[in-house]
């Protein structure tokens, strides 16, 4: 197959703070509802730690998987599998040789779940009685090697790790794979399980999580002049991807054509980004280049937007220095105001919403946003869904992460 190969998305899973499947998760964003709980645990009195609340995952997975299961997968691992299984249903359950088949399910962290249980049950009761799984169970690329298992998947089981980029830049992966003709169909996305004390505590040293105790549903924030920082969530958004001629040849249902990947770095911090936003403006316009499509085209951008003071600002500085004018009649949602941010299953998550946003012509809304910042660029689409035009559309899902990570999807209407 040759470099223009278009790749197509015929099928959607995830289990989210919103819900346990891609139907009740876009209709809980459709109608504002956030996923961020108060902990019922007792991790901030004993560990001293500032944070109390997250946006954990809204269906548990014993619901849903068996036992033997659970007990040989971190939660990683479970959420990714559970949301594979629903995107392969979605497409079909395609028909199509393994060696054709590939896999990428990236997660920014890991398995640390079984990572610092681990660390625990040697140091309070020794090395006899460590699991035996316990290193399948936290190595990073478990969740793609057991959605490999599963499908038969033989052409690739890849786990590209680039912090809170990695979900849309392992569907990147994907679409590239198709388009060097490694194979017809590849089930890509990303997830995450951190919702642990240790995490918790870390990231709130960094001090880039929302301290607002006292309304969890209304501390992630982004754009409002009072955001203090991201509401930690959970969870796994999968895709499945194929050729235009495969999805054509078996009568598939198409969602969107994901039509430009575009991927850079700064080279500039380890957590913050560039200031001048030369790298998120350079995979945008990578990914609008090889979309064959110009700034004029592009009607919505599924925006990172954490709730961070100066990651917000910049991410609408890149969009207005890229499109121009053209910026003007672009919607903005920033999702992450509903269901906090899943680091590595971010990207992918919100690859879904946007591929959602395009087959249904309804931008996601922002919530929380109380008093928009007078240095916001782009028109922002708040507390309700707005209509996106008919006819041909693209629309722009942006992932950076730490490290200086940026990937940029370009999303195509069929």
């Amino acid at each position: 197959m040759s470099a223009a190969t278009e790749v197509v998305v015929t099928g959607l899973g995830a289990t989210t703070p919103l819900g346990g499947d891609v139907p009740s998760t876009w209709a809980a964003a459709l109608a504002g509802e956030s996923g961020a709980r108060t902990l019922e645990n007792d991790w901030a009195e004993r560990y001293e730690i500032p944070v109390t609340f997250a946006a954990t995952i809204k269906v548990d997975p014993a619901e849903v998987l068996a036992r033997p299961e659970i007990k040989r997968m971190d939660p990683s691992t479970q959420y990714a599998i559970i949301a594979a299984r629903e995107a392969w249903a979605d497409a079909g359950s395609p028909e199509v040789d393994g060696d054709r088949l590939g896999t990428v399910v990236s997660s920014g962290i890991g398995g640390i779940w079984t990572t610092l249980d681990g660390w625990d049950t040697l140091r309070e009761r020794g090395a006899r009685r460590m699991l035996p799984m316990t290193v399948p169970m936290l190595m990073p690329n478990s969740p793609t090697a057991y959605v490999s298992l599963e499908l038969g998947a033989r052409a690739g089981a890849h786990a590209l790790v680039s912090a809170c980029a990695s979900g849309a830049e392992a569907i990147g992966y994907g679409v590239d794979m198709i388009r060097a003709g490694r194979a017809d169909v590849v089930v890509a996305g990303g997830t995450e399980a951190t919702i642990h004390p240790m995490p918790i505590a870390a990231f709130a040293a960094s001090r880039t999580l929302s301290l607002r105790n006292d309304d969890p549903q209304g501390a992630s924030r982004p754009y409002d002049v009072d955001r203090d920082g991201f509401v930690i969530g959970e969870g796994s958004g999968v895709v499945v991807l194929e050729s235009a001629e495969h999805a054509a040849a078996r009568g598939a249902r198409v969602y969107a054509r994901l039509a430009g990947v575009g991927l850079s770095s700064d080279a500039y911090h380890i957590t913050s980004p560039d200031p001048d936003g030369r790298g998120q403006v350079a995979a945008m316009r990578r990914a609008l280049e090889e979309a064959g499509v110009t700034g004029r085209d592009v009607v919505h951008v599924n925006a990172h937007a954490t709730s961070t003071k100066v990651g917000d600002l910049t991410e609408t500085r890149s969009i207005r220095s890229l499109l121009g004018d053209d910026a003007d009649h672009v919607l903005l949602s920033a999702t992450k105001s509903m269901t906090g941010h899943l680091l590595g299953g971010a990207g992918a998550l919100e690859s879904i919403f946007t591929i959602k946003a395009v087959s249904e012509r309804l931008a996601p809304p922002t919530i929380n946003v109380a008093n928009p910042d007078p240095e916001l660029q782009v028109p922002l689409v708040r507390d309700t869904p707005a209509e996106l035009p008919s006819g041909d559309v693209v629309a722009i899902n942006n992932s950076f992460g730490f490290g200086g990570h940026n990937v940029a999807l370009a999303v195509a209407s069929v």
